[in-house]
């Protein structure tokens, strides 16, 4: 199949009830906050991996789905596959098998062809610009961090059951965000596509996967998370027909309550349709 032909920008909108959306490992697992302003954060990375995740599931990584970054692999390993293909050691130039295990990628691995890698790490297969890209998503309003002390009634070792004399419990703690509204922006480029091939059956899984990732994805960890809405600018051409920060100020999310928000209803979604940009239609699939 041929390559998408239209650049596309969108808001994906999801939330959090009582859960951690993504902690960080630097701040012991605590909710991702901006120290200046309080709103909650998520990286690009994780909602990228809840992709991952979901095409694997999906797909069951048969051809041409499989995931190059995914748990526990070792992607020299992958690479070195790309270097045995025949298609590559065909190549007499260090270049050309270079860009023949770069297109031996993009075509095995859907994460490869939609948001790029980096595969210098071993036999090279050069880099790849990915046509998608997302920006860290950002709560509407400051999050609060919680933290909850929990009890398990185990222990690990016999030694500590002896220190407690049969007790038998354990102490632990865990991070919440008691209500977030998040808001993502993302981009897709037409003429990155075209080098990596990404074609039209792949952007309709990438719209599955934000519609299905959290179903796919829970933990006790991360409480209620839920698409609320994917608004969707498309270009009727390749390079656009406006700049994608104009598009995204056509959404405007507003509280509805004096009261800290605990759901989406607390809000109203709105997108300015009447103003749309010449060349630019909506879908909104959320």
């Amino acid at each position: 199949m041929e390559p998408i032909k239209n650049r596309y920008d969108f808001v994906y909108i999801f939330d959090v009830l009582d859960g951690n959306p993504n902690g960080d490992p630097d701040a012991g697992n605590l909710p991702r906050i901006d120290a200046e302003t309080g709103e909650g954060l998520v990286t690009d990375v994780c909602l990228k991996r809840k992709v991952r995740n979901y095409v694997q599931l999906a797909k069951g990584l048969a051809h041409p789905f499989d995931i190059f970054v995914k748990e526990k692999a070792v992607l020299n390993n992958l690479i070195d596959q790309a270097h045995d293909d025949e298609n590559v050691t065909a190549k007499k130039s260090t270049a050309e098998k270079t860009e023949a295990a770069r297109k031996y990628m993009c075509e095995h691995y859907y994460d490869v062809r939609t948001f790029g890698a980096v595969m210098t790490t071993g036999k090279n297969a050069g880099q790849v610009r990915g046509p998608i890209q997302f920006t860290f998503a950002r709560s509407v309003d400051p999050v609060v961090s919680q933290e909850h002390t929990i009890t398990r009634m185990a222990v690990a070792k016999e030694e500590d059951a002896q220190k407690q004399g049969g007790e038998n419990r354990a102490m632990g703690r865990k991070a919440t965000v008691p209500y977030g509204l998040y808001v993502a922006h993302g981009f897709i480029s037409a003429n990155l596509a075209r080098q990596t091939n990404f074609t039209d059956d792949d952007l309709i899984l990438f719209w599955d996967a934000l519609k299905n990732m959290f179903d796919n994805d829970r933990s006790a960890a991360r409480g209620l998370m839920s698409p609320q809405r994917l608004i969707v600018f498309k270009h009727e051409s390749e390079l656009g027909n406006a700049p994608a920060h104009k598009l995204f100020d056509l959404v405007k999310i507003t509280g509805k309550t004096d009261r800290p928000a605990r759901s989406v209803s607390d809000y109203d979604i709105t997108v300015d349709k009447d103003n749309l940009p010449s060349g630019v239609s909506l879908l909104e699939i959320i």
